[in-house]
């Protein structure tokens, strides 16, 4: 049950990161480039490269993906009914987790749907050049993603903490 319960939070997880490359590629993808001046194709460069660092880099590689990896591995190690059900929400730390982590997932899922409601309305080249940011930022988390839950599946020890209740600051062995 472990394995199947780690399988589905990845699996879930992957997709919905998945999904969203694949519904902004082609806004990215649909930017009027012939007709752009060098203004906007400064600000693209940019961009992307903001989204690089700071979403890709920063975001899920130092923080999201390691403690999902983490608690994925958790999962496979102490699996409920609930916890299968439900474990791709689980293995982002939307519960059993930490009061902090709790406050942050809840935080920054209201944050991303608000942004992306209010991004909907900007005209191109604007919404193909944030979107081309984000394709950028969440592929890089996407592999980080597969790279880090390959590691936490296949090796003895994982060093980054699964944020539980119960063991919020060490490394799972």
């Amino acid at each position: 049950m472990g394995m199947v319960a780690a399988l589905w939070g990845f699996t879930g997880i992957f997709l919905l990161l998945f999904s969203a490359i694949y519904r902004l590629t082609p806004m990215a993808l649909d930017i009027p480039f012939a007709e752009i001046g060098l203004f906007h194709w400064a600000v693209l460069v940019l961009w992307v490269l903001i989204m690089a660092y700071s979403e890709g880099y920063k975001g899920f590689q130092k923080n999201f993906s390691p403690r999902v990896a983490a608690r994925i591995r958790y999962l496979r190690h102490h699996p409920t009914v609930v916890r299968l059900l439900l474990a791709p929400v689980f293995c982002m730390g939307f519960f059993y987790t930490t009061r902090k982590r709790k406050i942050v997932a809840f935080s920054l899922t209201t944050g991303i749907i608000l942004l992306i409601i209010l991004v909907h309305y900007i005209p191109q080249p604007w919404r193909g050049i944030i979107d081309a940011g984000v394709v950028v930022g969440l592929s890089w988390g996407l592999t980080s993603l597969t790279l880090f839950t390959i590691q936490a599946m296949v090796r003895d020890h994982f060093h980054h903490s699964p944020e539980t209740p119960c063991n919020n600051t060490g490394s799972l062995k």
